[in-house]
């Protein structure tokens, strides 16, 4: 396998201009000869779908919603990040790469980061454009707050409705180029295999969820932008119909998958409140600027928040992070989190639970103006709780969010697999082994409107795709390969429902290997996964029939990647003989409970080549070279 990350030479501000340069260009006249698909239709699918057409590629773009509009990104909350500097508070590209390397535990490549932070700017610009209402100051400049893991403020933002505003702008784009009849929706249409024609991506072959049909699309180049894996815990922040489908199928097909232990943890979510429910609520993290987290000092304290006087409390962040304090970065505050709950100290009835207290805010700002920031966020706590939260403090608890982890891709966003080209969460380019907050959107629409729409040209100018089509036996055996799992899925008549196997595997991977690893931990669970995985085999019970809309039928396929996938995880987790980021091995911290790298031996990034189901996949290692910022011990106190 082919790890040439394609990274130009010279210096780093000057390799993405250089490259752009480099590349080959296609005629204008002859874009229109090139056909694309893009699968998935939030930040990043649908900026580059709409990005793809307005340049003249004929472009299919596939969704497993009723409509674009009901992409994931509508859930992100906070903001976006931007190097535009407008409080004059020190921010430059260059401290936003900084940030964004340090804050992913030095496990990222530096030039794609670097450029990431270069294009950021563009992205607020092209938004305003569109029409995006982002919060503006007296004056009418726009806004900025900060977020974790920064110490000046970089995020643009609506309310706490930054995703779904950003989601309506690029909705409107794309609208645009389908009502042009340059692009063709294909929603609630879900990929369920790659077709790979002479070692290149060629199409893809997808079921249509209300009728069944399944059928092979023909094309020069696939995009996937289909988001992150966080529901293989089965409770997340991430909406149920999420799952890790298209990416780990690309994988079974030739497309390494890197780093997919490095799973983020959110630390501001609301707590579990019993065995039924199916998704967990994320509070954004825009709440920790004026929200201060603190639990009792003394263990096992039942008394309500208000009860407890302020020398019996302790804000444990701005204790032992002084200088970013309740702004530490989201793995940290959320391991620390989990430490102040598993000593006694934590809130509610399950002990389960931190307080996010906005009292000291209020009485600072008024609640006018707390408010005006935070209204929709504030209401929607307490319609789930029934608690104000400007009375008193919210109960928040870390939970699965956002994933690192992704398909392998080079510099110009392309797997490992020829044709094949990844963008947004579905990679894993950007982050390392920690997001920073506010860094996904900015990572999603960096990569659709103004990355992708240079490379995949150079690919296509580049390439020699020969005449495929529908009919060859490429596709006819992928497309017989989706309607013979789906006839065995039906034919199973077992006795347990998809959910049962799914919860079970998420108690799983949640204690083996969610916020906190050990190496007897993961090894444990390398053994009950393929033991689940038979069962899942032999006893699933999948009713209706396949050529209908059927979501237990949908349940199901996705669970059979997730059971394999899961297995991967922990491989790699077990595999990573150190903490960094999101990856927290308890078996390798510091002293004072921090994560403790080990970059002489894992200073690389992890890319797995898929040989079987019953087989070990092989380790691939892209070495991480750092030039422009200097190995450290990451220190936020």
């Amino acid at each position: 396998m082919n790890l040439d990350a394609n990274i130009p030479s010279g210096p780093l501000e000057q390799k993405w201009d250089k490259h752009r340069f480099d590349l080959k260009l296609i005629n204008p006249a002859n874009k229109r000869k090139f056909k694309v698909l893009v699968v998935g239709s939030g930040l990043a699918g649908g900026s580059a779908a709409s990005t793809l057409a307005e340049l003249g590629y004929e472009v299919d773009c596939f969704c497993f919603q009723d409509s674009p509009r009901r992409a994931h990104s509508i859930a992100a909350q906070g903001g976006i990040n931007a190097a535009k500097n407008y409080p004059n508070d020190g921010d430059s590209v260059f401290r936003l790469f900084y940030d964004t390397i340090k804050g992913g535990d030095f496990r990222s490549r530096e030039a794609n980061v670097y450029r990431l932070a270069q294009v950021s700017a563009s992205i607020i610009d092209q938004c305003v454009a569109q029409g995006v209402p982002f919060a503006r100051e007296y004056g009418g400049y726009l806004a900025n707050r900060s977020f974790g893991g920064a110490q000046v403020s970089r995020t643009f933002y609506a309310r706490g409705q930054t995703g779904q505003q950003l989601l309506l702008g690029c909705y409107a784009a794309l609208s645009r180029q389908i009502g042009l009849g340059k692009v063709r929706m294909f929603p609630r249409t879900e990929l369920l295999d790659i077709v790979v024609v002479d070692g290149q991506a060629r199409g893809i072959v997808t079921r249509n969820l209300v009728s069944g049909k399944v059928e092979p699309h023909v094309a020069d180049a696939v995009v996937l932008a289909t988001g992150g894996y966080s529901t293989v815990f089965f409770l997340s922040t991430n909406a149920m119909a999420c799952n890790v489908t298209a990416t780990y199928r690309a994988h079974r097909k030739g497309a390494a998958f890197a780093n997919p232990c490095y799973t983020q943890i959110h630390p501001t979510c609301i707590p579990v409140s019993g065995d039924y429910q199916s998704k967990l609520t994320l509070m954004s993290e825009s709440l920790r600027n004026d929200g201060r987290i603190w639990v009792p000092s003394k263990n096992g304290d039942q008394r309500t928040a208000n009860q407890i006087a302020e020398n019996e409390r302790d804000y444990y962040l701005e204790r032992k992070y002084p200088s970013f304090g309740n702004l530490a970065p989201r793995d940290i505050a959320s391991r620390s989190a989990k430490e102040a709950c598993d000593a006694g100290r934590g809130v509610g009835e399950s002990g389960q639970g931190v307080y996010l207290d906005f009292k000291d805010a209020i009485g600072r700002l008024g609640e006018d103006t707390i408010r005006q920031r935070y209204g929709n966020l504030f209401h929607m706590y307490e319609k789930i709780t029934g608690d104000n939260p400007y009375q008193v403090p919210m109960r928040i608890y870390p939970a699965p969010h956002y994933t690192m982890g992704g398909l392998w891709v080079d510099y110009n966003l392309m797997s490992s697999l020829p044709g094949l080209f990844v963008i947004g969460e579905a990679n894993f380019s950007d982050h390392g082994a920690n997001r920073l907050g506010a860094s996904a959107l900015m990572q999603g629409l960096a990569d659709g409107y103004f990355v992708l729409p240079y490379t995949i040209g150079n690919y296509l100018a580049s390439a020699k795709l020969g005449s495929v089509s529908g009919s060859s036996s490429e596709f006819t055996g992928a497309t017989k390969g989706v309607e013979d799992q789906t006839k065995k899925l039906l034919s199973i008549n077992g006795k347990r429902s998809p959910d049962s196997i799914h919860k079970e595997l998420g108690r799983i991977m949640w204690e083996k290997c969610g916020m906190g690893r050990t190496e007897a931990g993961l090894k444990e669970a390398l053994k009950i996964i393929p033991a689940l995985r038979e069962e899942f085999w032999n006893n699933v019970s999948v009713l209706g029939t396949g050529s209908e809309l059927n979501i237990m039928l949908e349940k199901a396929g996705r669970l059979a990647d997730f059971l394999e996938f899961a297995e991967l995880m922990c491989r790699d987790a077990l595999e990573r003989n150190e903490s960094c980021g999101g990856h927290f091995r308890e078996d390798h911290q510091t002293d004072e409970g921090e994560a403790k790298r080990n970059d002489d031996d894992y200073s690389h990034v992890s890319a797995w080549e898929y040989k079987g189901p019953d087989k070990n996949p092989i380790l691939h290692k892209e070495p991480l070279v750092f030039d422009n910022v200097k190995l450290a011990t990451r220190s936020y106190k």
